[in-house]
C-alpha cells in the first residue's frame, strides 16, 4: 500500500465490540489528519439504541459518517443486505484501505466487497480461533483472515494460527489487544460512575452475568441448564444481568421465570458496565471481549462455553471455561466466593498502545 498522499481510510463497524475497537483507532488516526482521511460506517447490525448509539456516545467516537441501517436478520439475510448497501459506499467513496473488526457478519461482508473491488482490506483482531465451526464467528474470522491483506493479531497464537493456514508472515503484525487499549482509556472515567448505589449493590458483592450466544439461549436445554445453576449461584451471591433482547425473547420462549437473586436490568452503555464490571466478584458471560477484560482488570470469568477463540486468557489470565453444564457452573463459582479464583497475568502487548502500534504500521506502509 503506497501512501505518498492523503489516503481514505474506512472502518466498518456493526456492533457493540466493534465500537469499542474504533474508538482508539479513529483516536490516534485524529493526530495524522494530514495524512489520512478516516470515514466510520455503522452498517446498523445492532439497531438497538442501548446497543449503538450510546456506545458512540460513552466511548467520544465521532458519529458514523455514514450508517447502512441494516436492521436485523438471519445470517444470510443481514450479510447479504450489508454488501449491497458498503459496495455502494465503496463505489462512491473509492477508499484506499478498508479497515474491519473482529468477526461480526458486517466484517466479512465489508471485506469481500473490498476485495472484489480491488480494495485493501486490514483485519484487526485477527487469527483469534475457536476451532468450532459451529459458531458463526468463527467463519467470519476464518474467511476475513483469508482475504484480508493485512493481519493485526492481539497475541501470539493468533500468528500461529495463520501461519498454520498458510498465510504468509509479511501480511501478519502482532499489535496487541485494541480492546484493551478501549479499557484502559476509560477506566478512570468509569470508575467515577456511581453505578452501584442505583442499583443498591456494595462494591465484590454481587456477579455479573452476560448471555446472549444462540447455541446457549435458543436451545432450550442449553438455557434451561445454566438458569438451573444460575439459580443456586444467585442464593449466594446477587447476579446483576443486563438482559440481551434476543435472551429475553428466549427466556419468555421456554417459560424460564424471574428468580430472587437473579436482578435483570436493561443494557448498559460501555462506562456504566464496565464500572459494573470493575466493582464485581466474578463474571458469567458468553461474551468474547469480556474474557479479555476480565484478564485485564484480574476479576474471575467463568465463561459459558465449551471453546474459545481467546486461548491466552485461559493460559495467562482468569477466564475458565465452564460451558452450559449446571454442576460445573457452581462448583466454580463456589470457589471463587470461597476465596479460590483464578488469577492471572496480563499477556504482552497488552498495554493500551495497539492502536498508536497499528497506525504506525500504516505510516510506515506510506514510505514504501
Amino acid at each position: 500500500m503506497v501512501m505518498n498522499k492523503k489516503k481514505k481510510i474506512i472502518s466498518v463497524v456493526g456492533a457493540r465490540p466493534n465500537f469499542m475497537k474504533v474508538a482508539p483507532i479513529s483516536r490516534e488516526l485524529e493526530k495524522y489528519s494530514d495524512r489520512f482521511q478516516h470515514l466510520i460506517v455503522h452498517t446498523g447490525q445492532h439497531y438497538d439504541e442501548n446497543m449503538s448509539k450510546i456506545f458512540f456516545e460513552d466511548l467520544a467516537i465521532p458519529m458514523p459518517d455514514i450508517n447502512l441501517g441494516v436492521g436485523p436478520g438471519n445470517h444470510g439475510e443481514q450479510t447479504g443486505k450489508i454488501m449491497i448497501e458498503f459496495e455502494k459506499i465503496c463505489l462512491a467513496e473509492k477508499p484506499d484501505l478498508v479497515l474491519v473488526y473482529g468477526d461480526v457478519n458486517s466484517t466479512i461482508a465489508a471485506a469481500l466487497v473490498s476485495v472484489k473491488l480491488g480494495i485493501r482490506v486490514a483485519h484487526v483482531e485477527a487469527g483469534l480461533r475457536s476451532f468450532d465451526r459451529s459458531m458463526p464467528e468463527e467463519i467470519n474470522r476464518v474467511l476475513t483472515d483469508s482475504i484480508s491483506d493485512y493481519l493485526f493479531t492481539p497475541s501470539p497464537d493468533g500468528d500461529e494460527n495463520l501461519l498454520k493456514e498458510g498465510v504468509s508472515k509479511e501480511k501478519i503484525y502482532m499489535v496487541g489487544d485494541i480492546m484493551v487499549d478501549s479499557l484502559l482509556f476509560n477506566k478512570g472515567k468509569a470508575a467515577k460512575l456511581d453505578v452501584l448505589s442505583s442499583f443498591g449493590l456494595s462494591a465484590e458483592k454481587y456477579a455479573v452475568l452476560t448471555l446472549h450466544r444462540p447455541s446457549n439461549v435458543d436451545n432450550e436445554e442449553n438455557i434451561k441448564n445454566i438458569f438451573a445453576a444460575l439459580e443456586i449461584v444467585s442464593e449466594k451471591i446477587p447476579i446483576i444481568f443486563p438482559i440481551h433482547p434476543r435472551t429475553k425473547k428466549m427466556m419468555q420462549k421456554f417459560n424460564i421465570n424471574q428468580m430472587k437473586g437473579l436482578k435483570l436490568i436493561s443494557p448498559l452503555g460501555y462506562l456504566e458496565f464496565l464500572n459494573l464490571m470493575m466493582n464485581c466478584s466474578f463474571m458469567l458471560t458468553d461474551s468474547g471481549g469480556i474474557q479479555e477484560e476480565t484478564t485485564v482488570l484480574d476479576i474471575p470469568c467463568l465463561t459459558l462455553r465449551n471453546t474459545t477463540e481467546r486461548p491466552i486468557t485461559l493460559s495467562h489470565g482468569t477466564n475458565m471455561l465452564v460451558s452450559n453444564n449446571t454442576d460445573k457452573i457452581i462448583k466454580e463459582a463456589k470457589k471463587i466466593l470461597d476465596g479460590g479464583g483464578k488469577k492471572g497475568n496480563n499477556p504482552d502487548l497488552w498495554d493500551g498502545q495497539t492502536a498508536r502500534r497499528i497506525i504506525n504500521i500504516l505510516l510506515n506502509l506510506s514510505d514504501k
